[in-house]
């Protein structure tokens, strides 16, 4: 039985995922006085739209259940935290880390803008390091959907490499609290990898390195 119609000439089907975590965060020298001057927290949202010009063994581009694993640990290193500017105030950034035992430090302003660009590249990588299984080839981000509110959102385009590849040269220069990296093994695997192979956030690998996502259910 044939599963896969043996389509020929250029085309993508796309999937989206969702994601949610709760989270607090500063955004320094936005217009908005609130929301630069005072901790606040989001119901954050994140739509994970991948793309594919050929499908796997079952007519997919990835099965959903292939999800759960890295790149669902990724997101919940984000959950219950508090996320850094790494160049915020000190002695708040001091504070955060002293009596707070889930953050995560960024070099960057944890903008949804910046969020969006930040995660495209972090599940790129993942991707580009994860051994494929059951026949699925080419499975890359298409789009990263942020929502820190109902009414707002910020979103990025397969289009904005220059901005994937400024993120990715910086990327990696995030820090994950110790209590995050001690509840959640299957993320720090993972981070090491990308950490040991920079180069992956942008460009396939051919030797990739993390064995394959096992679904149990």
């Amino acid at each position: 039985m044939q599963a896969v119609p043996k389509c020929r000439g250029n085309w993508n089907m796309r999937i989206r995922k969702l994601f949610k975590f709760e989270a607090a965060h500063i955004v320094r020298n936005c217009s908005s006085v609130r929301c630069r001057q005072n901790i606040h927290g989001h119901s954050f949202k994140v739509e994970l739209v991948l793309k594919s010009g050929t499908l796997d063994n079952a007519g997919m581009v990835m099965d959903f259940g292939l999800l759960k694993g890295r790149v669902s640990a990724f997101f919940d290193t984000f959950d219950h935290s508090y996320i850094i500017w790494s160049e915020d105030k000190s002695e708040l950034v001091r504070f955060i880390c002293n009596e707070n035992e889930r953050w995560v430090s960024l070099p960057f302003s944890p903008s949804a803008e910046n969020l969006a660009i930040f995660f495209h590249v972090i599940v790129q990588g993942i991707l580009n390091n994860t051994v494929p299984v059951n026949g699925q080839g080419g499975v890359k981000v298409h789009s990263v959907r942020v929502h820190e509110t109902e009414t707002g959102w910020a979103e990025t385009e397969q289009d904005d490499r220059p901005l994937f590849e400024e993120m990715a040269s910086m990327a990696l220069n995030c820090t994950f609290s110790p209590e995050i990296m001690a509840e959640n093994k299957e993320w720090k695997e993972t981070w090491e990898c990308l950490t040991n192979n920079p180069m992956s956030l942008t460009s396939p690998q051919e030797n990739r390195t993390l064995s394959p996502e096992i679904i149990t259910r």
